[in-house]
């Protein structure tokens, strides 16, 4: 079996995060990590990218105790302007533009989440999934329930903008954190 990297490689892999990119001091950035302009990974969270990599658009969010990864074929990538919900597992899928993963959701690896979707809390989003641009699922295993309005589609992309403008707050020392 051959893992990637090759264990005799002298490559080191480090993230590249954008200098407006904020990361929590507990969340963990490890490997072939790419954080594009006022992207925002939360409390906890941990991108893990070791054998494949990871890519998190521009004003994307990940939030507390959300867990990325990926597998030897195939990375993790998540858009522009997506929201992911607290607790949320990406593990080797696509994630498309101004998307809103709802808290707790799974997505497994291979699974491709159009622009524009809304999955709600609590769902998985089988291996290979395709799911359409534009509509919302929810369930395990998840299921298309409706179209978005373009209201809603409007709102994505708010929330996604609401997580850079705290990012920010929280990059400039707004939020001070307890220390006994």
């Amino acid at each position: 079996m051959t893992f990637w990297p090759e264990q005799n490689s002298e490559q080191v892999f480090e993230p590249q995060v954008h200098p407006l990119a904020y990361v929590a001091p507990s969340a963990v950035v490890s490997g072939r990590v790419q954080l594009g302009e006022n992207s925002s990974i939360w409390p906890g969270s941990v991108l893990r990218a070791d054998i494949n990599k990871i890519v998190v658009g521009k004003y994307s969010n990940i939030q507390d105790l959300s867990v990325c990864h990926v597998e030897n074929e195939t990375a993790c990538v998540v858009g522009n302007y997506v929201t992911v919900g607290h607790r949320v597992i990406l593990h080797a899928c696509t994630v498309e533009d101004d998307v809103l993963v709802g808290m707790g959701t799974v997505v497994m690896n291979r699974a491709h989440i159009g622009k524009g979707t809304i999955i709600g809390a609590g769902s998985l989003i089988t291996e290979g999934k395709e799911l359409e641009p534009g509509a919302v699922y929810v369930g395990r295993p998840a299921r298309k329930v409706r179209m978005l309005t373009s209201e809603e589609l409007a709102r994505n992309r708010y929330w996604a903008e609401k997580y850079a403008a705290l990012a920010e707050a929280h990059r400039q020392g707004k939020f001070r954190t307890f220390n006994s």
